[in-house]
């Protein structure tokens, strides 16, 4: 008789146990690694080099810092140059492995090691689709090179958005009454400036500064959308850059070229705190990923920055 009755306990402890593991693996899907956050807005300054935030007038983006975590540290791939860093960020890997290798590749110069089901290499984009497949994805860009880095058919928003006589107005509200209306679970804002005004006046001038103050007030009406949306308190911003530059040009190797602001700011960051462990360009796409509970493809290199949260 107490053989049957600890045999019925243990099944009983075992179907709870599985439950259990059943329920935690939703809720992992459900609300991933960081407790409680439903939502990531990757903003993207083109040419945003990491030297300039100690001279630069942002008061949004050093609020986010003072209340987030950050590092000035992070770094580009080589070259540091557009379409193979934008690549590398959403992409989770360096140009030898996904292929897109120069400032303005349309297609990877390398054959990529390893293709998504949409025939491209793997980005978070796609794996947040195939993962989380009712997720509502937006992917807004000035330069009209990133339309040939995301996989098009994954994304619920996708707009080429050209800026108007080095004004990013255009891209700012076609983004803010998407977040509005969709609340999405993923949106990445990819501006084309300061980069442009880098060639046009050179980096580290007074034009350069003023172009980063503006792009500060923009960041700051996206960060309003989402408040309007009603989901601020679920979300987590990324602030972070392709590539620096120097004089009028980037590409090489030099510090001021490669070192870019990493900033992650809201739900579940390690408020004022600095990441001191080393970042890379495609550590953040391993970030975005971790955050969401996907599980990242086996050809990845990046590394989530885990440091940045509690």
């Amino acid at each position: 008789m107490a053989t049957v009755l600890n045999n019925k306990v243990n099944v009983r402890i075992m179907k709870r146990t599985i439950l259990l593991i059943g329920f935690l693996f939703v809720t992992a899907l459900l609300f991933g690694k960081v407790k409680g956050v439903k939502h990531v807005v990757l903003i993207g300054l083109d040419g945003w080099g990491a030297y300039s935030i100690p001279q630069a007038d942002m008061p949004t983006v050093r609020i986010m810092m003072k209340g987030g975590a950050y590092t000035l540290e992070s770094r580009s791939v080589l070259p540091s140059s557009s379409a193979c860093n934008w690549a590398s960020m959403i992409m989770g890997a360096s140009p030898e492995i996904h292929g897109f290798t120069t400032w303005g590749s349309k297609k990877p110069e390398i054959p990529s090691r390893e293709l998504s089901p949409y025939g491209l290499f793997p980005t978070v984009i796609g794996l947040l689709r195939d993962q989380r497949p009712d997720a509502e994805i937006g992917y807004v860009f000035e330069w009209d090179g990133m339309q040939y880095l995301c996989e098009r058919e994954a994304v619920n928003h996708f707009a080429h958005v050209p800026p108007v006589e080095e004004q990013s107005d255009p891209i700012v509200q076609d983004a803010v009454q998407y977040i509005r209306e969709k609340k999405p679970t993923f949106m990445m804002i990819a501006f084309n400036n300061p980069d442009e005004v880098g060639h046009k006046y050179g980096h580290d001038t007074p034009e350069y500064y003023a172009k980063l103050k503006e792009l500060d007030g923009k960041i700051a009406q996206i960060v309003q959308a989402v408040q309007d949306a009603g989901i601020y308190e679920e979300t987590v911003f990324i602030l972070t850059a392709d590539h620096g530059g120097k004089e009028k040009g980037h590409g090489g190797k030099t510090l001021q070229e490669m070192q870019i602001p990493f900033v992650v700011f809201g739900k579940g960051v390690r408020a004022g705190s600095v990441i001191n462990n080393s970042t890379m360009i495609y550590d953040t796409a391993a970030t975005i990923a971790w955050i969401f509970g996907l599980k990242q493809p086996q050809v990845w290199i990046g590394r989530p920055i885990t440091e940045a949260f509690k």
